[in-house]
């Protein structure tokens, strides 16, 4: 799973002091863009791009220690009803957190593709039913076909408003993740 955190400028910190640090940045800087992905040995970081070493421990609930090339920080989180905020020693800074894979999905999920979509299996499973017949009209979110995985019924949707070009999913066919169901055009 890949994370992406932009870290905006310095928000009303009670003083300045720290914020020149190489986490915090200069006030009124560009935002930074941090990914984070977990990997085998913890966790694989970028800052801007650019890869970066970083041992972190949670050494109490919102608080995370960083070790960054020898450089020790002490980062606390501060949620409130509507932001999220980290405060750097006596900087705080306003931050967006980003699940990038939902991130995909939202702007796959905009409808507004040109051409033909080709609708694939999200998952591993066996075909439950096909809604809609080849050449029948379709709405953005309406259902295509059944997919059944784990005892669950997963309805697979149209992306757009268009019409179905081609089904290549029939029913009680097993399916693997990738496998082509159907192209909305």
């Amino acid at each position: 799973m890949v994370y992406e955190i932009i870290v905006g400028s310095e928000s009303g910190s009670e003083s300045g002091s720290e914020s020149g640090s190489e986490l915090g940045g200069e006030a009124g800087a560009k935002p930074h863009r941090l990914e984070l992905e977990k990997a085998a040995a913890g966790w694989e970081c970028r800052l801007d791009g650019q890869p970066i070493h970083v041992d972190a421990l949670i050494p109490r609930p919102d608080v995370l220690s960083l070790l960054v090339d020898g450089h020790c920080y002490e980062i606390k989180r501060e949620q409130t009803a509507t932001d999220l905020y980290l405060w750097v020693g006596s900087a705080r800074f306003a931050v967006e957190l980003r699940d990038l894979r939902s991130l995909r999905s939202r702007q796959r999920a905009v409808g507004d593709e040109k051409g033909p979509i080709k609708i694939l299996a999200p998952m591993p499973g066996r075909i439950v039913r096909v809604l809609l017949a080849e050449n029948s009209e379709v709405e953005a979110g309406q259902g295509i076909v059944v997919v059944e995985a784990m005892k669950m019924q997963n309805e697979i949707k149209s992306p757009k408003k268009g019409v179905v070009k081609k089904i290549s999913a029939s029913a009680g066919a097993a399916v693997n993740p990738g496998d082509l169901l159907a192209i909305v055009e």
